[in-house]
């Protein structure tokens, strides 16, 4: 089936509550496993489509916020959603009690169990209404963003749209755009510090509510972490400090060199890897997508089956469009066993590395897609951006495909990105740990923050004010895990550092390193992140040594990059 033809209708909330709590009671009243299993899978059903009716009404609203009846649908979604947590939490509750559990455990897993147990820790009747409020908060950032309409040059654009100009080869038309954005931000920043400031004092209510010392303890629950703790994360950031901040340092010092610029760079200089101007994907929209089906088809015999069920049930939605959400995401529609992707394509490299990574987490929901129950499909979050990192390594092999004449360009400009985004992402990081362990702060003690962080992971940034926002030190409300998704964004720096090591392998032998891959992404969601990794024979980012190595193979390669005849 087409998604366009996918049926909505909204459920009746009360009829789900009460197949909820039906369920629950016939679980605990189980004779024996085979009758408590049967349950557990028709509350499988049950919960597979709620999912997908809440996940298609979701999407349909990125797609256009200004859609007035799937807008009214997403705002019944963030209110039902909590109400229904708490029958979901009851069902979880009696499966954790039940006699059968030891059965359940050698059917389907002890992740199951262990990923139930922290669940249990995140939900109390108590803060329904405040997960309500965080829900709608949520959806005003979203809504804010998408709404941009920035003046420039005559014409309108949304941020996406005008991205393009902000990597534009001219100096002065470069800089012009990257005022613009700023200038919309800065207009806009009163209500970004607003919902910013009643997000970050709900989600500590919600915490003290439940017993914690803030929000802190109870955002590591939510994003189930199940195999690592915070001192471990703090012990990730000092390796990015002591290995990764100089690596992107140098690449910084380079690229100015490149650029006959001085160190350290503006915002809108450091956006310009090249005088001749950034990788740019050749063709059309559908060039691409007509390259990427190269790419899956020659690949492996999965990874064309996969696309091609994309391509034929118009699974994508990639154009930048008024009214789109902003950013990419992938999610899955659990009734078609299909996942979904939705992206701004924007005319340059983003949009390819889009079709990859973005592929690569719909790819392994794809090939999980018949799990039991629903929660193995997926593992938890910095085990999903393995799958979508490293799939972009592996595209790598298309660049020609992809880029043409900016193929060189591409290599390098992937590679050294990859180690300077490592920085960035553990800087959102330590910032939002400090903002929630000091809730009380005002919105512009938050922005001094942000930019006492940028002279110690980006020190390659020139805060000089020349640029409204981000040489303010504000750049950070551009972020919207920051608003909607705390403590998620580590979760991309860990992966990076694994995707890295796909990189080495690629380099070395390509087969090897996809026997590898595979060998990740078939265990689905079945354990936990640390021994999904030792299961494919990889090491952990936890060990610092595995940050020290990649570093530096990934340094010596760029050292000694041929950019003969690239400007």
């Amino acid at each position: 089936m087409k998604f366009r033809e996918m049926p909505y209708e909204r459920p009746d909330l009360d009829e789900a509550k009460s197949a909820i709590e039906a369920l629950t009671k016939e679980l605990k009243e189980a004779p024996d496993y085979e009758s408590a299993r049967k349950t557990l899978l028709k509350k499988e059903e049950v919960e597979k489509h709620l999912n997908t009716l809440g996940t298609l009404a979701s999407i349909r609203h990125t797609i256009d916020t200004r859609d007035a009846f799937y807008d009214a649908e997403d705002t019944f979604w963030n209110n039902a959603a909590p109400e229904l947590e708490e029958y979901a939490q009851n069902f979880l509750a009696a499966l954790l009690e039940s006699p059968f559990r030891k059965d359940f455990e050698n059917e389907f897993g002890k992740v199951v169990f262990i990923n139930a147990e922290i669940a249990r820790k995140t939900f109390s009747p108590e803060i329904i209404a405040d997960m309500q409020k965080e829900n709608d908060l949520a959806q005003s950032y979203e809504k804010l963003i998408a709404s941009a309409q920035i003046p420039f040059e005559g014409g309108t654009y949304t941020i996406s749209q005008l991205s393009p100009f902000k990597n534009d080869p001219d100096d002065e038309r470069r800089l012009a755009a990257w005022k613009a954005e700023g200038g919309w931000y800065k207009e806009n920043q009163p209500e970004l510090d607003r919902i910013y400031d009643e997000l970050v004092k709900v989600r500590d209510k919600m915490g003290r509510k439940m017993g914690y010392e803030g929000y802190t303890t109870l955002g590591y629950y939510r994003m189930t972490r199940n195999c690592y703790t915070k001192e471990d994360v703090e012990k990730f950031r000092s390796a990015v400090r002591d290995y990764v901040v100089p690596v992107a340092d140098a690449i910084y010092k380079r690229q100015a060199k490149r650029l006959g610029k001085t160190y350290p760079m503006s915002f809108a200089d450091n956006a310009m890897e090249f005088r001749s101007g950034n990788p740019k994907p050749q063709g059309t929209p559908d060039d691409i997508v007509a390259a990427a089906k190269r790419f899956y088809d020659g690949l492996s015999p999965e990874t064309s089956a996969f696309f091609n069920t994309m391509l034929d049930q118009e699974l994508m939605d990639l154009l930048s469009t008024p009214g789109k959400a902003a950013g990419g995401y992938c999610t899955g529609l659990p009734d078609y066993g299909v996942p979904f992707i939705f992206a701004n394509f924007n005319g340059t490299q983003h949009d390819v590395e889009v079709v990859t990574h973005e592929a690569g987490h719909a790819f392994a929901e794809w090939y999980n897609r018949d799990r039991i129950p629903m929660e193995t499909v997926w593992p938890t979050m910095e085990a999903c951006e393995v799958h979508s990192m490293s799939m972009e390594f592996f595209g790598e092999s298309s660049a020609d495909d992809f880029f043409g004449a900016d193929a060189a360009k591409f290599r390098y400009s992937h590679l050294a990105g990859a180690l300077t985004f490592i920085p960035y992402g553990t800087m959102v990081d330590h910032f939002q740990h400090i903002v929630y362990e000091k809730p009380e702060m005002t919105p512009a003690e938050r922005h001094g923050v942000w930019k006492e962080l940028l002279g110690v992971y980006m020190p390659w940034m020139k805060l000089d004010h020349e640029i409204p926002f981000y040489a303010d030190g504000e750049g950070w409300q551009r972020q919207l895990h920051i608003y909607e998704s705390p403590f998620y964004y580590i979760d991309y720096c860990l992966a990076q550092t694994v995707s890295l090591q796909f990189w080495a392998m690629i380099r070395e032998d390509k087969d090897n390193a996809w026997k590898h891959y595979m060998a990740y992404t078939r265990q689905g969601g079945s354990t936990t992140f640390t021994e999904l990794l030792k299961n494919a024979g990889l090491e952990s980012p936890f060990d610092p040594e595995c940050l020290r190595k990649v570093c530096s193979a990934a340094s010596e390669y760029l050292d000694a990059f041929d950019l003969t005849g690239i400007e």
